[in-house]
């Protein structure tokens, strides 16, 4: 498994496994125990994905050292504000079974971000987290509350995939040496992206599925990914990305698929009330 250098000094594996919208049902710790067994080691869940405690009981029953094994988790808008915060870095600390989190990010750049972020900054010096970062943050965003931090965001988890490179976002993460993770990597199943005549022309000169030439394409930019799968065979094959290379031609011409729109627009009038409303990890 590669991995990248954080601007922490930390490094963090450059494929995770995202366990957005698997159920706490007992789906959520088999499909981590799968990943486990078929090599990641870098698990990516959250307070509002609501699987935490699976996530970390996997974990422990998987046999793989703590120490071998990166856990990110997110924290809720619900939670934000210094002594909230706090409190919710607590909760995930308990649910997923653990004494530190390898990376906690702010899950969405809503209401009191700065006190939030302050309180992920005295834990990490506490012990309790080794990096932390932001999530969802736009070029607008960004530019709004970077600014107020004392300390950088280790990594900024953002939807991104090849029709939607982040390239203005870029220009400000690169600049400061943070890394891009990329949720919805695949495009989120876009049957266009994954049968797009680009990618399935280098998926037929390496022996390789769709998904595996985009996942290499963004592993090879330098960016962090996050596949999901439930089903084993798809978990191991998002992983197979490292016994090939693109050349700078295909590079080339996988950038040139960005269209330079998503589907989430982190900057639409009222998401953060939206979401507050609608998302709520406390009962």
């Amino acid at each position: 498994m590669e991995k990248f250098l954080l601007n922490d000094g930390n490094a963090i594996p450059s494929v995770g496994f995202g366990v957005f919208l698997i159920p706490n049902d007992g789906s959520t710790y088999r499909a981590v125990s799968e990943a486990l067994k078929a090599g990641y080691r870098h698990i990516d869940t959250a307070a509002a994905y609501f699987n935490e405690e699976e996530v970390g009981r996997a974990v422990k029953d998987s046999g793989v050292p703590r120490g071998e094994i990166f856990i990110t988790s997110k924290l809720w808008l619900q939670d934000y504000g210094y002594a909230a915060a706090k409190k919710g870095l607590e909760t995930s600390l308990k649910k997923l079974g653990t004494d530190y989190i390898d990376l906690y990010l702010l899950h969405q750049p809503y209401g009191d971000v700065a006190g939030a972020w302050k309180a992920l900054e005295d834990a990490k010096k506490e012990g309790k987290l080794r990096s932390v970062g932001v999530s969802n943050m736009s070029p607008r965003i960004w530019n709004k509350w970077i600014p107020q931090f004392d300390t950088l965001p280790a990594v900024n988890q953002v939807e991104c995939n090849p029709y939607f490179q982040q390239r203005e976002l870029r220009k400000l993460t690169d600049e400061k040496n943070v890394r891009i993770e990329a949720w919805g990597p695949l495009g989120q199943g876009n049957a266009a992206l994954l049968s797009d005549p680009v990618v399935l022309k280098l998926a037929k000169k390496y022996g390789k599925d769709a998904g595996q030439i985009i996942l290499r394409f963004e592993v090879q930019d330098g960016i962090v990914v996050l596949p999901k799968s439930t089903k084993p065979a798809r978990i191991e094959s998002n992983l197979n990305i490292f016994d090939f290379s693109l050349t700078k031609e295909e590079m080339l011409e996988m950038y040139a698929l960005d269209t330079g729109r998503g589907r989430h627009d982190p900057d639409a009038p009222g998401i953060g009330e939206m979401l507050l409303k609608n998302y709520k990890v406390h009962d």
